[in-house]
Parts: C-alpha cells; sequence; structure tokens
C-alpha cells in the first residue's frame, strides 16, 4: 500500500507548494490571499478523496489486497489508517511551505525531526516493548492485553498517522493564521499554474519508481524477485546523493523566488549552481571511491554482484539535480507547461526503453536508462531554459567539472577495481584541484 504513497500524496498537493512560492513572490501585497488560497486547494482535494475512499475502503480492498492472509475487513481499516495519514501530510504542505518562505528552517526541522521520532518510538513500543512487556507479565499487563493485538500490521500505519497529526499540531500556530480572505480571480490563475506542475511530478514519480514494477513484471518469473532484489538494495547507495540533492531544492526553491526581482538574480542562480556542480561532481566521486566500504549496506552478499549500477545510478542523480536548479525558469516565467513537456519527455524514455531492453540486459539498463532520462530533461531544461528565460551559467567550466568527475570515477570504478585507496586518492587530487580553481570565489566569500 506504501507504493501508492508518493504519487497520492502528488495528487493531493496539486502543485501547490511551488504555486505558493511562486505567487508569494509575483503578489508580495497579497501574502495572506497566497496562503488562503493553495491551502484551500489542498484541503478541498482532501475532502473529496475521504468522501471517495472512506465509504468505499471495503470495496478498494477487494480489488488491492493480494492473497487471503488478510481479511477485507482489516484490509479496509489499513486503507482508512492510510488515507487519514495522506490527508493529514497533504494538510500539513503549505504550512510547512509557509515556514521555508519566512526563513524558519531550525523550526522546520525540528517539526520533521519530531515527526520521524513520534514514528520511530510508536513502532519500537508497538512491535517491540508491548510484546516484551505483556510476554513478561510486567505491571499493566492485564490491561493491554485488553486491546493490544500481537504482530497487527496496522500500528504501523497507526504509528505513521499519529505522527503526522504530531507535525498537524505543532504547526497549529500556521494554521491558525489561515482565513477566508480568497482572492478568485488569482485562484484561477493558480490553477493554471499548478497543473502542469502536478503532471510534471507525476512524470518524475514514473521516472523514479516504474523500472522496478517493470523489472518484475517483465523478467521471468524464476528470476525477477532476485533480479529486482538486487537493483533495489545497490540502488540504495545511490540515495546519499539524492537526499542531498532533495535537501538542497529545499532550501533552493524559497531562495529563487524570493530573489527573483533582484537585479542580479540571474548571475545569483549562475553562481549557485557552479558551487551545486562543485559539490555533488564530488559526492559522485566520493560515492564510487569509497564503494567498497558502502556496499555493506547492502546486507545480503550475494547481492554485491549488482554494485555496476551505481555509478550511472549517481550520475542520474547528478543530472537530476542540476535539472531542479535548472527548473528554475520555467517556474519563474510562469510557462510551467515546459516542466510537463520535460518530464513527459524522461517518463516516455523511461517506459519505452525499459520495454525494450529490460528482457535483454535486465536491471543494468534500468540503472543506464535512469541515467539517460534524467540526462535528456536536464539537456532540454537547459536548452528551452536559454531561449525562453536566460540565465549566464557557466556551461563550460560546470562542463569540466562534470566531465573530470566522470573520467575519475571511471578510473576508481573500472581501471583500478575499486581500489579504496587510489580511489580516494584521486577524490583528494580533486578536491584540491576545486579548491585552486575557486580560490579566488573563496577568497571574495571569506572576506564577506
Amino acid at each position: 500500500m506504501f507504493s501508492y504513497v508518493s504519487i497520492l500524496n502528488a495528487v493531493m498537493a496539486f502543485g501547490m507548494e511551488t504555486t505558493f512560492f511562486r505567487y508569494l513572490n509575483k503578489y508580495a501585497d497579497k501574502a495572506r490571499q497566497v496562503y488562503n488560497n493553495t491551502f484551500a486547494v489542498i484541503f478541498a482535494i482532501t475532502i473529496l478523496f475521504v468522501m471517495v475512499t472512506f465509504p468505499f475502503a471495503g470495496h478498494i480492498a477487494e480489488l488491492i489486497r493480494s492473497g487471503d492472509k488478510i481479511s477485507v475487513q482489516e484490509y479496509a481499516t489499513y486503507i482508512r489508517l492510510f488515507v487519514g495519514v495522506l490527508v493529514v501530510d497533504a494538510w500539513c504542505v503549505i504550512p510547512f511551505a509557509k515556514l521555508r518562505a519566512d526563513g524558519r528552517p531550525a523550526r522546520y526541522g525540528m517539526i520533521k525531526f519530531v515527526n520521524i521520532a513520534v514514528f520511530i518510538t510508536l513502532n519500537l513500543t508497538f512491535l517491540l516493548i508491548l510484546p516484551w512487556w505483556t510476554a513478561h507479565h510486567m505491571a499493566g499487563t492485564a490491561f493491554i492485553d485488553q486491546w493490544f493485538v500481537k504482530g497487527w500490521v496496522g500500528y504501523i500505519f497507526l504509528s505513521n498517522l499519529v505522527a503526522s497529526i504530531v507535525s498537524f499540531i505543532q504547526l497549529l500556530p500556521e494554521v491558525l493564521k489561515l482565513s477566508t480572505d480568497f482572492d478568485k480571480p488569482m485562484l484561477r490563475e493558480m490553477f493554471s499554474y499548478s497543473w502542469p506542475v502536478l503532471i510534471a511530478n507525476l512524470s518524475f514519480l514514473v521516472n523514479e519508481n516504474l523500472d522496478k514494477l517493470l523489472l518484475s513484471k517483465m523478467l521471468p518469473q524464476n528470476i525477477s524477485v532476485r533480479e529486482v532484489g538486487i537493483y533495489g538494495a545497490c540502488a540504495k547507495i545511490s540515495i546519499f546523493l539524492s537526499i542531498f540533492v532533495q535537501a538542497f531544492r529545499l532550501g533552493a526553491e524559497p531562495f529563487f523566488f524570493n530573489h527573483a526581482k533582484n537585479k542580479n538574480a540571474g548571475q545569483t542562480y549562475a553562481r549557485i549552481m557552479d558551487y551545486f556542480v562543485i559539490v555533488v561532481a564530488i559526492i559522485f566521486v566520493a560515492l564510487v571511491a569509497n564503494i567498497e566500504v558502502l556496499k555493506y549496506f547492502v546486507r545480503n552478499k550475494s547481492f554485491w554482484v549488482g554494485l555496476n549500477v551505481v555509478p550511472p545510478l549517481v550520475f542520474g542523480y547528478v543530472c537530476l539535480g542540476i535539472y531542479m536548479n535548472l527548473s528554475v525558469w520555467y517556474k519563474l516565467s510562469d510557462q510551467t507547461r515546459y516542466g510537463l513537456y520535460i518530464s513527459g519527455i524522461g517518463a516516455i524514455l523511461t517506459i519505452v526503453l525499459n520495454v525494450v531492453f529490460i528482457p535483454k540486459y535486465s536491471y543494468m539498463a534500468s540503472a543506464w536508462i535512469s541515467l539517460a532520462a534524467y540526462a535528456t530533461m536536464m539537456v532540454l531544461s537547459y536548452l528551452w531554459g536559454q531561449k525562453n528565460y536566460p540565465i549566464p551559467y557557466n556551461l563550460k567550466k560546470n562542463l569540466v567539472y562534470i566531465i573530470v568527475s566522470i573520467i575519475l570515477v571511471y578510473l576508481s570504478f573500472t581501471v583500478f577495481h575499486r581500489n579504496i585507496f587510489i580511489g580516494n586518492g584521486l577524490l583528494i587530487l580533486f578536491g584540491l584541484g576545486a579548491l585552486y580553481t575557486e580560490r579566488n570565489e573563496l577568497k571574495a566569500i571569506l572576506k564577506k
């Protein structure tokens, strides 16, 4: 069921997070209406979602449950809890965006941390502590036995729901600032801006998740489970760069919008791109150079045969990160349809190429196709962006860093057979080279 989370989250957010930042910048004198409008859209969508799902949870359970181990009634309970999580999380989207727009990262981070802490604590309580407590007949066992069901899967959903509610409660100071002061003409304008963002987000999710689904469907049944397991396990190593890219997006998006009206905004965006490319290139080299250590995150040693997917997957996230930086042009110029086109092309490439090449090349095809899709999206965004909303990026300089990182990764992974000492030696040389090249820029920053 959790496989549907990302898609449903995107649908219920309806691209309103990006829309909030854009219209906060576009109509600075109407900040209250922007806040009210974006939250109202998400709230209306969630209410419709509840009306469609809650009464028909039993029918939905019959459609999506697999096997007979779980009754329809119990599965329907899971669905209702799951819907609750999705709805409360959706209500938190705009208040969280407001914290980012207001420049309050500490409060944002603390609420996210508490959410994770509550989720983990409740899971440990339901799945480990209470079973141990009742098994040893500790104080209160009689009371716990009246309601506690050992091993009930629903506790995972319940823990998630409680954690989401705790986040919403912490966001109440922001939520209570909402009112019914709407701007209907602006709302119509917002919809025309946000729906391409929604489709683009859904297309991106296709790029992220479809390869694993196609692997399981298109490979022979006797090997598909293992191949998907190998691919999924080794792909975890690339998550380190993915997390950095997502964290950067969270901080950079409001910054890009806030500085859009500045005279030198284009130069600022170009400098940010310079720093970003250097950092992701170094992380790319670092991850591959230390793959002999990082492979221990893949507990099943027989899965290490799939480590060849790591370089293309990691470089795919390099391309994705650069694309996210480049995407500022269509968001600031209100041409979000280009985001739809670019992500749509990426999704089509992902689908067609996986269908063609998975039967012959298995998960290696998926890894390289993921890279090809993100690289294509990156190039298209740059070309269309320079035509419609020119930003003076240092193309040659950034290409040098990217090409050098690719060469170093090839040397470390292939020529020197993943030797950790040689790989880290190359990493150090790369880092020192970057410091030397950027020495004047760094001196200027330090003087400030």
